[in-house]
């Protein structure tokens, strides 16, 4: 089983809504991908692109839920999860399709427009992309802001309503105001700085401060934060994978792919279906039980009933 914290394919059927979620080769994660991997449980993000105007932003948050309504969950064996209990409630061969927000752009400073996108589903914040906004600053943003009084009012939000706060893209100040204020702190999609320098990556001490809130990192494949190399490879993976695992992060640590948000893939693992071919790897270094609990169990732990 497969539990896959994040992928862009909403933002992908917003700008062409002529795809097909059941198989279409301009996706990276399809139906018929997950089928072929065995996956269980897959995360589909909010992202508005850049280029839509702030006005706007909110709207098309709500157009990509109605996509996800009538292009994924429409589907024979896609169920809603929003729930550890609903997770648990997977029969054999059924999929679990769980909404999250990148970047809270879209509400821009309403709570009110945040409890609308928890009523209909979504279980995880990332509170900015990686600039500004009403919530804090992101990682590429130079003025580097922690979280503003609004953004506080958020993460408060998120744990009254036992929502994941993803400090991915975050600012390094406001990564560390969310580790004190957040009940539920995930990283869906980052990678080590140790390994590869890229400013998106963590850095050992925000490894370690996950790994003790008892939060979970999701190893993702944008070939930039895996490696300068000119082309990455599931060893590259591995190889962040191993280093977390070393400093303490055996149960704290999963992948978030980020397909269909990356142009450039890792070799022999472009598509979900080539999740296979990392399974194969993750074998020839662990445990079955270990890599049960990469792929699957680590993230599937804290999502909250």
């Amino acid at each position: 089983m497969i539990f896959d914290a994040h992928c862009d394919v909403l933002m992908k059927l917003w700008l062409n809504k002529r795809l097909s979620f059941t198989y279409d080769s301009a996706l990276h994660v399809t139906l018929e991908g997950i089928k072929k991997a065995k996956g269980k449980v897959q995360l589909f993000a909010i992202y508005i692109p850049e280029a839509v105007p702030a006005a706007q932003r909110f709207d098309v948050a709500l157009e990509m839920i109605q996509l996800f309504q009538s292009h994924i969950l429409s589907l024979p064996g896609v169920k809603w999860v929003r729930s550890k209990r609903d997770i648990d409630s997977l029969k054999k061969g059924e999929i679990g399709a769980m909404l999250t927000l990148e970047g809270c752009d879209a509400i821009d400073t309403s709570l009110v427009r945040l409890k609308t996108l928890f009523s209909l589903g979504v279980r995880s914040v990332g509170l900015t992309w990686n600039y500004s906004n009403a919530v804090c600053d992101g990682i590429l943003e130079p003025r580097g802001a922690g979280l503003s009084s609004f953004g506080r009012e958020v993460v408060e939000l998120n744990n009254e309503y036992k929502v994941w706060t993803d400090v991915s893209h975050l600012s390094v100040r406001g990564f560390w105001d969310v580790i004190e204020l957040a009940q539920y702190v995930v990283a869906t999609h980052s990678n080590s700085h140790v390994l590869c320098s890229h400013p998106r990556n963590l850095r050992d001490d925000q490894i370690h401060a996950l790994i003790k809130r008892n939060g979970v990192i999701g190893i993702t494949f944008v070939p930039e934060f895996l490696t300068s190399s000119a082309k990455a490879q599931i060893a590259d993976v591995i190889r962040h994978l191993d280093y977390m695992c070393e400093r303490g992060g055996e149960y704290s640590v999963g992948f978030g792919s980020d397909f269909d948000g990356i142009d450039k893939t890792v070799h022999r693992l472009g598509r979900y279906e080539q999740y296979t071919n990392l399974i194969e790897e993750l074998l020839k270094h662990y445990t079955e039980d270990q890599v049960k609990r990469f792929l699957f169990q680590n993230f599937a732990d804290r999502v909250c009933s």
